[in-house]
């Protein structure tokens, strides 16, 4: 299998290409389907990343990969397992389109959300509200002419 290509929306080379060198394939007996086989087959894929290491992706990229897959890297390497298929191929390529697309999700850059003013709507609700509120609050007072 070659490598793994990763596609990123803002990148303007349109994303970038990690060698076959850098992915570290372990196989296993698979849980999923196959019959009488998955017993003696090794068809369960775990495809390996070092993200924090690896050279071929940009700089630029690999803080904001690192922290959107924080959650899911141990140790800087991100792995991804695929069983779904009885073929042990199908099931390497499964992986890799997994990997790629979340590398792709997490370089893609955050969109913060723009801050609007408040509607004239809005507004008047919050004021309302608090005079209630407040009104709700001051009848629970004693009254002060005592």
């Amino acid at each position: 299998m070659d490598g793994l290509w990763v596609t990123v929306a803002q990148d303007p080379r349109g994303g970038f290409g990690v060698g076959e060198s850098h992915l570290s394939e372990r196989f296993s007996h698979s849980s999923g389907p196959g019959g009488q086989g998955v017993n003696t087959s090794s068809s369960r894929v775990e495809l390996s990343l070092d993200v924090a290491g690896c050279p071929d992706i940009p700089e630029a990229l690999r803080q904001r990969i690192l922290t959107g897959l924080s959650k899911r890297l141990v140790a800087g390497v991100l792995t991804v397992a695929a069983s779904q298929y009885r073929e042990q191929l199908a099931n390497r390529r499964a992986a890799r389109q997994r990997m790629a697309e979340m590398l792709s999700a997490a370089a893609r850059p955050v969109r913060s959300r723009r801050r609007s003013r408040p509607t004239r709507g809005s507004r008047r609700r919050r004021l309302e509200d608090k005079r209630r509120r407040s009104r709700t609050k001051a009848d629970r007072r004693p009254p002060t002419d005592w």
